[in-house]
């Protein structure tokens, strides 16, 4: 049984849920990979304790454009999403700890000054 903020996705609701306010953590996974199914429990726990957060589960057996469309080669891997904006991309299971670690650091991004600088670097020259 999943938290009320974990949640599968697919090609329909994926858009929905990046332009969503807030953090937004993907775990890309398959059910025959050994390291998914071992970070899975670590990342239910973590959904549970972070009820602000949405966790978000993609298949890639079941999403493979999905996970083309992201350049998925390698699973597990973690995605975290804030404010719409990509805070980290990795490949690899982390421990509690480093998940716990690494939402806490996706809170204390000023998203004002990313925003500001994304804009800055999107800007034409001139």
């Amino acid at each position: 049984m999943y938290a009320n903020n974990l949640r599968d996705l697919d090609q329909n609701g994926f858009d929905a849920a990046l332009a969503s306010p807030g953090i937004v953590l993907i775990d890309w996974w398959a059910p025959w990979c050994g390291p998914c199914r071992a970070f899975a429990p670590v990342f239910e726990r973590a959904a549970a304790k972070n009820p602000d957060v949405t966790f978000a589960k993609v298949n890639t057996e079941d999403q493979p454009a999905l996970a083309a469309e992201f350049e998925i080669r390698s699973i597990p891997t973690l995605m975290v999403i804030r404010d719409g904006v990509m805070l980290y991309n990795r490949p690899g299971m982390l421990p509690a700890a480093a998940l716990d670690q690494l939402i806490t650091s996706a809170r204390s991004v000023d998203m004002v000054a990313v925003k500001k600088h994304l804009a800055r670097q999107e800007a034409p020259a001139g």
